[in-house]
Formats: structure tokens, C-alpha cells, sequence
């Protein structure tokens, strides 16, 4: 079963989710979306808490409240981080987790150190916790229909974008023809005007022998 909660702390709102045991957060481990963003305490023992990025946002440019948002949830589901204040929370991509066949169920590490950022909790913010709390709905996830139809989107949206491209560069070779096109046109113009005005188009030389003879 996964948890689902919505923050409210910024328009639109976006989905919080989490495992609701550890064997529960194997299969997110596997199965979350790449660019949604993986929470946990630092350190301790913690639920695996992610955002569900919405486009538009990036994780380096999270807004604050939903960060705190975040890093609340996250600090209330630790038996142990729940008790303590002056916490460090963790979060990355979840394209960045790393798991390997000698890991526990539920730990994980990470392919680059770097994309690691971190938040610090003073405390537990009992409005905060709340306010999530009265939005969670539990509910069953078939993780792998959920990543087919996500794969089908994403090549629906993929395709949509190459026949857009197809039709724009289809109209620019239109669109350059038809100047071409005009400039022709433009050159046959100025030639008949010549003519027109008694000015002779230049001969050619057998043109010039048949007069002479």
C-alpha cells in the first residue's frame, strides 16, 4: 500500500507519497518516477518520503514552504527523528538512488554524492504534520501498469512533438520556395524592363555573325 498526501503550499498542489512499510519502499525505490524527489532523514531510520514533481519545477528550485513541507512529513515518520529536534534532511532525484543486491530492504545509496542536497528541521511543526495528515489516502499501486502507461504518455508526447517539428520545417521549405520563387520572378521583371525601355539584351556571338552576314 502507498500513502498519498497533498501539500498545499504551493498553486496548484502537488502529491507527497510514501511506502507504508519497507518492503512497501522497494518497490518505489524501483518504481518511482525519475525526476520526483526522494526525502529522508539523514542519518536515522525514516520513512522514504517522495515528491511528485510537477512541471515546471526543478529540484534545485523547490519552493521553501514545500520544502518544509517535505522535510516535516519525512521527520514525523521516524520513531526516532520525531523525538529529536535539529534534524538534517536529504533529498535527490530519484534517478540518482542506487540500490545493489547486498542492501538491506529499504536502504539505498546514491550513483553521484553531489546531487545530494539537504534541509535542516529546528523542530517538529505540529500545524505542518496536520494539515498532510488530513489529506492522506491509502491506497493499493499496481507499480508496474503505472510505468507502462507513464512510457505511453511520454512517447505519445514525443511523437506529438517530432509531427509539430515536421509541420513547422514542412511550412519554413514552403515559405522559402515561395521567396525563391518571387525572386525569379523579380529577375524575368527587370529584364522585360530593359527591353521595354530599348535597352537590347546582349547578343551572343553567333547571334552577332548571323547579323554581319
Amino acid at each position: 500500500m502507498v500513502l498519498f498526501f497533498t501539500s498545499k503550499a504551493v498553486d496548484p498542489p502537488v502529491t507527497l507519497y510514501m511506502g507504508k512499510d519497507k518492503v512497501e519502499n522497494e518497490d518505489l525505490i524501483k518504481y518511482a518516477f525519475p525526476e520526483d524527489i526522494w526525502f529522508h532523514v539523514d542519518k536515522l531510520s525514516s520513512a522514504h518520503v517522495y515528491l511528485r514533481m510537477p512541471e515546471g519545477m526543478t529540484w534545485e528550485n523547490i519552493p521553501e514552504p514545500l520544502l518544509n513541507d517535505c522535510a516535516q512529513l519525512v521527520k514525523a515518520n521516524s520513531i526516532e527523528g520525531n523525538k529529536k529536534d535539529n534534524l538534517t534532511i536529504i533529498y535527490t532525484p530519484a534517478d540518482n538512488l542506487k540500490k545493489t543486491g547486498d542492501m538491506a530492504v529499504g536502504q539505498v545509496s546514491f550513483h553521484n554524492d553531489r546531487r545530494v542536497k539537504r534541509v535542516y528541521v529546528v523542530k517538529r511543526e505540529n500545524p505542518i504534520v496536520n494539515r498532510l495528515n488530513k489529506t492522506k489516502v491509502e491506497r493499493q499501486v499496481d507499480h508496474e501498469e503505472e510505468r507502462i502507461e507513464r512510457i505511453k504518455k511520454e512517447n505519445a508526447a514525443r511523437r506529438a512533438v517530432a509531427a509539430a517539428k515536421k509541420k513547422t520545417d514542412a511550412e519554413l521549405a514552403k515559405a522559402r520556395e515561395a521567396e525563391k520563387a518571387a525572386r525569379s520572378y523579380d529577375s524575368l521583371f527587370s529584364g522585360e524592363s530593359l527591353e521595354e525601355e530599348g535597352e537590347q539584351p546582349k547578343k551572343s556571338v553567333r547571334e552577332l555573325e548571323e547579323d554581319f552576314m
